[in-house]
């Protein structure tokens, strides 16, 4: 089992300025033979089920091993997570998993790991410097590239080239933001179609990206295509979708996946999600945190594949996403 941090961020002496830098300064490198065997990870927003089937993959990873994983949600705030990191280096973890908010914000808290003397590991989103374990990721370039390829098949199918797309995307602060815009934006300039317009998340719920959708339709009423690049705002697009009467009128994409997203796939909902494979990726950071603490090297960086999934493909696909997409069928 895994515990997750409760502790209210405004009973936190939150950091500021310069103080950061003090505080990253002043932390004292740490006896390893005194720490307990405790593995923290640090999620940038619990609330998306994306890191919290991360956390399983984790958790259900190293627990023959002894470790007990405590999560700490970083509420997509960067001072947070500066806090948390403070919190787990001063409680003596043995091991950090850290997705980070935003690449940007990573090497801070690997400089404080690293003069702590814990051993992190990189779950997803990617860091900008700082030195790590291994970093594990999805394939979010070719996965999102070939999500509009599918897509793009239905559309040229209705005679929709013509018409324009819109990118509901994740903050652009984050490589694999990055790699997913590029990736989608490439299948459609191979159709020709034209780019409509763009929204950046920044508090990744639905009702952000309903309003998103909304604004986007309404500006653009020959918009017949729409990609969300992470799990539950594609359902706020789906409801915009359908409070703006455009059922049939726009195809729906996702990337990650939920399983609300089976029957809107099966239904015809939504045309495809790219969907990565979250504890499969959690597994895996968890397995090569273990190789190193027993003195092995694991491979610097670690592509998992993203499964393309379409109304046609759910049913042979649903045994295993159900496992490494959704973690329902594991541990």
């Amino acid at each position: 089992m895994y515990k997750i941090d409760t502790t209210p961020t405004s009973r936190r002496s939150l950091l500021r300025g310069s103080a950061l830098a003090a505080l990253a300064a002043a932390l004292p490198v740490r006896a390893r033979a005194q720490a307990p065997k405790r593995l923290a990870y640090l999620a940038p927003g619990l609330d998306l089920p994306f890191w919290r089937f991360v956390l399983k993959g984790v958790t259900d990873q190293v627990k023959a091993s002894g470790l007990q994983v405590t999560a700490y949600d970083s509420h997509n705030s960067a001072q947070t997570q500066l806090q948390n990191a403070q919190d787990v280096i001063s409680r003596g973890a043995t091991g950090i998993v850290l997705s980070p908010v935003d690449s940007s914000t990573a090497p801070a808290v690997l400089a404080m790991a690293a003069r702590a003397g814990i051993p992190v590991v990189i779950a997803d989103i990617g860091t900008t410097g700082g030195d790590y374990v291994s970093f594990i990721t999805s394939e979010n370039e070719k996965g999102a590239y070939e999500t509009g390829q599918a897509l793009a098949v239905q559309i040229k199918a209705k005679g929709w080239s013509s018409g324009t797309y819109g990118l509901v995307t994740i903050s652009l602060a984050r490589k694999n933001g990055q790699l997913r815009t590029a990736g989608f934006r490439r299948a459609m300039s191979e159709i020709g179609m034209k780019e409509a317009g763009i929204q950046q998340m920044q508090t990744y719920t639905a009702d952000e990206t309903f309003r998103f959708t909304q604004d986007m339709l309404t500006a653009h009423p020959e918009m017949r295509a729409l990609f969300v690049e992470t799990d539950q705002p594609t359902l706020g697009a789906a409801r915009a979708i359908q409070a703006m009467r455009r059922k049939g009128d726009i195809l729906l994409a996702g990337f990650d996946g939920i399983p609300e997203f089976v029957g809107m796939l099966e239904s015809g909902e939504m045309a495809v999600a790219g969907m990565q494979q979250p504890y499969l990726l959690g597994q895996t950071a968890g397995s090569d945190m273990l190789d190193h603490l027993a003195g092995k090297t694991p491979t610097k960086s670690v592509q998992i594949p993203v499964e393309i999934v379409t109304q046609a493909n759910i049913k042979e696909k649903l045994p295993l996403i159900s496992k490494t997409v959704f973690a329902s069928s594991a541990g």
